[in-house]
């Protein structure tokens, strides 16, 4: 409770930082916050151009849609996008403002709060911009569309509890940051965004699904892509892991709190 009412106190301070660190991030540029969409569709352009060849006529129900892939692809982004930005950026958000840290009094558990609502709004922002070429391509997601902010507080929650509890190992153990980054690369191919899982033999698809952000990125694709809802089943063994991170990374936090600053 006493960290609930830290954040409740402070909640203008984080506002305030969101709007601060969005505003920051692109006050030289001239397309201002446009990049954070370009990168993304960026990416997603790329790998139509290279595989919607080979790989779009394996869409199921969307063989005569000839932007299928790019759909397909675009819809798994969203998912990863908003994950990896949190997970990679909790990691080392107590490093990154050591400074803020030791010259501040301030409830430490903002600046991951931080994180989370500027990737939550980076992601919005995406999905707007992706919704948008979803309406130029001549495909509109159906009603299952309600269902989405679902998948994306499970997402969410689950990046936090575990880039917090990598943030806090990180502080102590510096090999923890590169390791994440190694560890987001592969979990990019072992989570089926530029691919679809039953194009592999089944035991494959069957060690897939023990990723947990296979059950994520596969409901954002269900729900975007083909209509339907996500499977809540495996969502829901998702969203208990994300629950049980989290109350891990605040039991972490809380201890190892007071030792922070000195370690920093």
């Amino acid at each position: 409770m006493g960290m609930i009412n830290d954040i409740w106190r402070f909640r203008q301070f984080i506002i305030s930082s969101v709007q601060s660190e969005l505003a920051t991030r692109f006050v030289r540029s001239r397309l201002g916050g446009l990049w954070m969409i370009i990168h993304p569709l960026g990416l997603v352009l790329m790998y139509t151009l290279i595989l919607s060849a080979v790989l779009s006529a394996k869409l199921p129900g969307m063989e005569d849609t000839p932007f299928a892939y790019a759909i397909y692809l675009l819809a798994g982004i969203l998912g990863w996008s908003m994950f990896t930005e949190v997970v990679d950026r909790c990691s080392r958000v107590f490093i990154d403002n050591a400074e803020m840290m030791k010259k501040m009094v301030f409830p430490r558990i903002c600046l991951p709060l931080i994180v989370v609502g500027t990737a939550l709004l980076n992601n919005i922002f995406l999905f707007a911009a992706g919704f948008a070429v979803f309406i130029i391509l001549g495909h509109i997601p159906g009603a299952n569309l309600f269902w989405l902010p679902v998948v994306m507080i499970v997402n969410l929650g689950l990046a936090a509890g575990l880039g917090l509890v990598l943030g806090v190992f990180n502080v102590f153990v510096r090999d923890v940051g590169q390791v994440v980054g190694l560890a987001l690369q592969y979990g990019f191919w072992f989570t089926p965004i530029v691919y679809m899982p039953h194009i592999l033999p089944e035991k494959l698809r069957a060690l897939l699904q023990l990723n947990p952000l296979y059950w994520v990125v596969t409901g954002y694709q269900n729900i975007l892509v083909f209509h339907g809802p996500p499977h809540w089943a495996g969502l829901a063994l998702v969203a208990a892991l994300a629950g049980l991170l989290l109350v891990a990374a605040l039991y972490l936090f809380r201890r190892a709190a007071p030792e922070m600053v000195d370690v920093l």
